[in-house]
C-alpha cells in the first residue's frame, strides 16, 4: 500500500483463525488437565495474533509507527520469530523478541503516546526481519478495556 511519495504502509492484519487455533490449543490443555510444554507461550483471552505481510522486502527504512486507538487504553505489540506452519506449532517465549513496542491513549488525548527509543529498535529490527520473511506474525495484547476493533495499526517505511 502506498502512503506518501517515497513511502510504503503496511497494515497489521488480525489473524482470526490463527489466533482461534491458538485459544483452542489452550482450551483443549485445561479440559484435558494437561501443562503446557515447557516454555511454551499461551494465549491469553486479551492477546491476538496480527501479521504484517512484506509486500516489499528490500530497501526499506523504518520510518515511523501509525497507531490509531479510538477510545483510551492500551496495546503492547510484541514481534514474533515463529514461523507458522501448518499443523500450528504452538508459540514459545524464547520465540518472542524483545523490545516490544508499547502504545497507549490516556482518557480525553488525542495522541496515542509510546516508548519512543523501543519503538523505534522495534521498527528497525523489522527491517531486517523483513529482508528474510514475506509474513512477520505479532502478538498483540490489549489492556485498559481497548478491544482489537479499536485499533487501526500500520508501520511505515521509506523506499
Amino acid at each position: 500500500m502506498a502512503g506518501k511519495e517515497g513511502e510504503l504502509k503496511m497494515p497489521f492484519i488480525q489473524d482470526d483463525q490463527l489466533t482461534q487455533c491458538m485459544w483452542l490449543r489452550v482450551q483443549s490443555l485445561q479440559q484435558k488437565n494437561e501443562k503446557p510444554q515447557d516454555g511454551e507461550k499461551l494465549l491469553r483471552p486479551n492477546e491476538h495474533i496480527y501479521r504484517v505481510d512484506f509486500t516489499q522486502q528490500h530497501n526499506l527504512r523504518f520510518l515511523r509507527w501509525e497507531i490509531q486507538l479510538e477510545k483510551a487504553g492500551k496495546v503492547i505489540v510484541t514481534g514474533t520469530s515463529q514461523h507458522w506452519t501448518p499443523d500450528l506449532t504452538p508459540l514459545m517465549n524464547r520465540q518472542l523478541l524483545e523490545p516490544a513496542g508499547i502504545f497507549w491513549k490516556k482518557p480525553g488525548a488525542k495522541e496515542v503516546e509510546c516508548n519512543e527509543a523501543d519503538a523505534q529498535e522495534f521498527g528497525e529490527r523489522l527491517v531486517e526481519l523483513a529482508k528474510i520473511r514475506k509474513v512477520m506474525y505479532f502478538l498483540l495484547a490489549f489492556a485498559d478495556g481497548l478491544e482489537p476493533a479499536q485499533l487501526k495499526a500500520s508501520v511505515i517505511f521509506k523506499v
